[in-house]
């Protein structure tokens, strides 16, 4: 199959291969998404294989707007009017029961809830329209690793396996958004992104709660990313501490020989490594805006046996970086002799 970029003047092709069962990547705020006609089950299955994801995982379903939730879900938690007002469009995937048969278990993963999201991207809104259904959009990558912020990164894992690419350029925030569960009686952060639980808290005025637990092999997650290993590129990755940089590197240098560095400038500038992605600056945008490209960067030049990378406190924006960061380093910091 050959795999087309499309720009915004190709909507409607993009959108006629979407109605006839093909998939289409497409952009959004955070990464880029695997697109699919969420109510052809035949061609969300295809997504699964494409990626190589477990079929247990639900699919986030991207809409055009708050209405087009309603053919889908039973009843609303009464703070949702508030939440979209103030957060869609946006990186914030609201998670509410369904009715009945209104969406295939392909879609969610079996459950009797769903997820949604109105992606704060033009171009995908209109996709959307043009389609005239939703979508699902897992990340479009290979599942597991890094997920994609630029179109050529699409290209990179899925060349060949998908009928196109809508390209917009880099994506603005660089992680998945934030899952909020609504179908309890307390909103719930799944997992955490850039519409933080102090945003939250602040416009709800109420508690927002973090769900910690890990999902066992035999229990369905309700959001994609609980369960399993994600974000991981094949270089291994170990997260340094900012007062342990000098022993880390030293440490990397006579175990691995060759050290790469994923960080910002204050750090990067004090070592000799094979290898470097250097955030713009040393802010937390920045690091999360550059987290899955310099991972795949770093991992796909193949200089380097080992990757040290910054960590930041998990607080606001810091929670998302460190959520996936996490998850890329199989939870292992630098630990000093």
């Amino acid at each position: 199959m050959e795999t087309k970029i499309f720009q915004a003047e190709q909507l409607d092709y993009a959108a006629k291969l979407l109605r006839d069962g093909e998939l289409v990547a497409f952009p959004t705020e955070t990464v880029y998404g695997l697109g699919a006609d969420a109510l052809l089950p035949e061609s969300v299955k295809r997504v699964f294989q494409v990626k190589g994801r477990p079929s247990d995982n639900p699919l986030i379903v991207h809409v055009a707007d708050f209405e087009m939730t309603k053919v889908f879900v039973d009843n609303y938690h009464p703070l949702t009017e508030k939440i979209i007002q103030h957060f869609w469009p946006g990186p914030l995937t609201l998670i509410f029961p369904i009715k009945k048969n209104s969406l295939s278990p392909v879609v969610t993963g079996g459950l009797s809830t769903a997820a949604f999201r109105m992606p704060d991207n033009k171009i995908t809104i209109e996709l959307i329209r043009k389609t005239a259904a939703p979508l699902v959009g897992p990340s479009a990558n290979t599942s597991g690793k890094p997920s994609p912020t630029t179109a050529a990164h699409v290209y990179h894992d899925l060349k060949g396996k998908i009928a196109g690419i809508l390209d917009d350029g880099a994506t603005q925030i660089g992680v998945e958004s934030t899952v909020l569960d609504l179908s309890g009686d307390e909103p719930v952060i799944l997992r955490p992104g850039a519409v933080t639980k102090e945003k939250l808290e602040e416009v709800l005025q109420v508690e927002v709660f973090l769900d910690k637990h890990l999902v066992k092999e035999s229990e369905s997650p309700k959001a994609p990313g609980m369960k399993y290993k994600h974000y991981a590129p094949d270089t291994p990755v170990v997260m340094v501490r900012d007062e342990d940089w000098d022993q880390a590197v030293e440490w990397a240098e006579q175990k691995y020989k060759r050290v790469a560095l994923l960080a910002g400038p204050s750090i990067t500038e004090k070592y000799q490594a094979a290898d470097y992605y250097i955030f713009a600056d040393d802010s937390i945008e920045s690091a999360t805006r550059g987290l899955y490209s310099g991972l795949r960067s770093l991992d796909e030049a193949g200089r380097s046996d080992v990757i040290l990378a910054q960590v930041f406190r998990e607080n606001e924006l810091g929670a998302a970086y460190m959520n996936r960061l996490k998850k890329a380093a199989a939870q292992k910091y630098f630990k000093k002799n």
